[in-house]
């Protein structure tokens, strides 16, 4: 089946506005998508005719919220293909999550234990863990990459010991597109005894994620990045795993009973979920993952990949063009610079022609020192882009290269 693009288009309103003059192009969608209708049209919803405060209040209204709350967390079981709505934790983002799993999971480290990153991580994948590092004393080692901008499996396989107690890997590079191998990742974690947890923010709107074919131990992610509301995270977490944890956050919610003396915890997944959550975004978040299975994520991912091929191709004709990231079956990122052009000129140049890009170190500033850069400027595909943008884009690129070389 053809893949309507300009039907798709005309579900977000913010793409027929204008910047400087010019049709808007919006090409930062690793950093986050655009809303369509169909997700603001559920918040709205919310607030007129559903607002009460979830679980526990016996009037309509809130059994309302609630049922919508946790209609949205079976929904997330069925879209990862988790086995139980209980590993289903709501959280702030994908920041957060990692951040949970960090300060919980990690009271059962000791000093001397080791954890495994990579070198392409993000920023929240990193910084949790050095904060542990320092409350506990554990080791962090690290995982070089290879010229293509792939993952060194031998590097990997050569760190694990039987002091690997965490594997935290990115399932898809947020600068260089690279889909990291995270079934194998975390199939030699476990050999290794140690748990994985994968960073897919930049992975669950581009491909199909299957929680039980992967057997990761923790997968987290957030809603902004797959044409959800801001401010809405998921943690999955193996449920063995999840309830030997200690609580991450303590209040409201996540309570059984409680004195002065002694406090007795909820079961799963409220143990994780303190105090009021943003029930209206969850809701809505629901109707962001029927629109997106609608669709077809393997479509979408289909659909962008043309794009990625496509816009890498023309952009390869461009003098002085310098691409970070081939590794095969790389995602729809393409982060360049042009010759020794500053990037923030570049991309301010592509604003002036109602380009919207990213630029900077995109929270990877170790990835950055690796490639011996400073940043890049990071273009990235989503459902609504289209080839004729992509011209476009080309086009500006050969324009602002003129300019800057």
């Amino acid at each position: 089946m053809e893949f309507d693009v300009e039907k798709y288009r005309e579900d977000y309103p913010i793409l027929s506005r204008t910047v400087a003059g010019r049709p808007l192009i919006y090409l930062d969608n690793a950093a986050s998508t655009q809303t369509p209708r169909q997700v603001v049209n559920a918040i709205t919803d919310m607030y007129e005719n559903h607002k009460a405060n979830v679980h526990r209040g016996v009037h309509t209204l809130s059994q309302e919220a609630t049922a919508m709350m946790e209609e949205t967390r079976r929904a997330t079981a069925r879209f990862i293909g988790a086995s139980s709505t209980e590993e289903i934790i709501f959280t702030r983002g994908t920041t957060e999550a990692i951040n949970l799993v960090a300060s919980s999971y990690g009271q059962l480290l000791s000093e001397g234990d080791e954890i495994i990153l990579s070198v392409m991580e993000h920023h929240a994948n990193i910084v949790p863990w050095q904060l542990l590092r320092d409350r506990r004393g554990i080791v962090i080692r690290v995982v070089p990459m290879l010229a293509d901008g792939s993952l060194d499996m031998d590097a990997y396989r050569s760190l694990l010991n039987e002091k690997t107690k965490v594997v935290a890997i990115t399932h898809v590079s947020n600068v260089l597109g690279t889909v990291n191998p995270v079934a194998e990742i975390i199939r030699l974690a476990h050999e290794a005894g140690a748990v994985a947890l994968i960073d897919g923010a930049q992975a669950i709107a581009h491909c199909r994620v299957d929680i039980s074919a992967l057997n990761a131990d923790f997968y987290v992610f957030s809603s902004h990045k797959m044409y959800g509301p801001t401010g809405i995270g998921v943690l999955y977490g193996r449920r063995s795993l999840l309830e030997k944890m200690p609580p991450y956050q303590g209040g409201g919610e996540m309570i059984s009973h409680v004195t002065f003396e002694h406090t007795t915890y909820a079961d799963l997944p409220f143990k994780f979920e303190a105090g009021t959550p943003d029930y209206v975004g969850i809701a809505a978040f629901h109707t962001a993952i029927s629109y997106m299975e609608e669709i077809g994520v393997e479509r979408i991912a289909a659909h962008e990949e043309d794009l990625l091929n496509y816009t890498q191709q023309q952009m390869l004709t461009i003098p002085g063009m310098r691409i970070f990231g081939t590794a095969p079956g790389k995602s729809a990122i393409i982060s360049f610079l042009i010759g020794n052009a500053h990037h923030y000129d570049t991309g301010l140049l592509l604003d002036k022609l109602g380009i919207a890009v990213r630029t900077g170190h995109h929270c990877a500033q170790p990835l950055m020192h690796a490639l011996g850069i400073e940043g890049t400027v990071r273009c990235a595909m989503a459902l609504y882009n289209t080839r004729q943008e992509c011209d476009r884009f080309v086009e500006s690129l050969r324009r602002v290269a003129a300019m800057l070389q």
